[in-house]
């Protein structure tokens, strides 16, 4: 496992929070990680400025890019709303690394290279996170249903690489439709989404491949080491849940339109489960 300090770095990287170390009970579950982070695309997606998260409070949906863990961005209150920044500071979690992360399934793939390798997991091919380092997260034992959706059987829930600006506003539109008669529509939508660059599903968009979510992807300088990190969640996503994007290499979990609060949530929860954090050192 990387440093410690290193990982709770990434946990604020991706969360937009400040967290910290405990030896208490945990604020955060692995689960919380990939909610906080698919709700806050979609929440800017919709247009909003801020996320209310219970346990962690109001988080700030606005772009960040190379990220200084260390100051203090406003933060915004009552959301989701159209509210404008206050002067409050970056809300403060605390995790407890015992029950949190799940050191015997750390994998370094930083020099691994698959080549022509294939690997599954259910019936779906595995594109491997090479060049990565995972740090596992103790999910064993917290879904109902046995362990099936982590293993490599048929049974096994796909693997989905999650970058934090995976929003659908870069052109990651449209479910590809299974029925030939609807078909004449959606290349119509297409067409259009291709002049107005407004049109894209109403969901949270992953994919299968580590290369693409590395487009999206958080980076954090370490005051570790000193060094700049990109940081990835590794899901695996309910294939049951999921659309395949017209546009190779990514999926949406779509949210009906009239869908509130607690049920965009619970949209999420049954669809994606976070088993890693990856980290690549630029």
């Amino acid at each position: 496992m990387p440093d410690l300090s290193l990982c709770l770095e990434a946990l604020s990287a991706v969360t937009g929070c400040n967290v910290q170390q405990t030896t208490a009970l945990s604020q955060l579950t692995p689960q919380d990680i990939v909610n906080i982070v698919a709700l806050k695309e979609f929440y800017k997606q919709e247009g909003f400025k801020e996320l209310e998260y219970k346990s962690v409070g109001t988080l700030s949906l606005r772009d960040s890019d190379d990220m200084d863990l260390y100051s203090a961005p406003p933060a915004l209150k009552e959301g989701p709303s159209t509210a404008g920044p206050d002067a409050s500071m970056r809300a403060t979690v605390k995790v407890n690394p015992q029950e949190f992360f799940d050191q015997q399934y750390d994998y370094d793939f930083t020099n691994v290279k698959d080549g022509d390798k294939s690997f599954m997991r259910g019936s779906e091919q595995y594109v491997r996170p090479c060049g990565w380092s995972r740090v596992a997260l103790r999910v064993v034992g917290k879904y109902d249903g046995g362990e099936a959706w982590l293993g490599t059987g048929s049974s096994a829930w796909p693997v989905s690489y999650h970058g934090n600006n995976m929003d659908g506003t870069s052109g990651i539109i449209l479910a590809r439709k299974e029925s030939t008669a609807e078909e004449p529509g959606f290349l119509d939508a297409a067409a259009a989404s291709l002049t107005t660059g407004e049109t894209r599903g109403r969901g949270v968009y992953s994919t299968p491949d580590v290369k693409v979510a590395e487009k999206y992807c958080k980076k954090f300088k370490s005051q570790v080491d000193g060094n700049t990190y990109k940081v990835v969640l590794q899901n695996r996503i309910n294939p049951e849940k999921r659309q395949q994007c017209q546009r190779e290499g990514y999926c949406v979990v779509y949210v009906p339109d009239d869908a509130n609060d607690v049920q965009t949530r619970a949209i999420v929860q049954e669809s994606l489960r976070p088993y890693g954090i990856l980290l690549k050192r630029l």
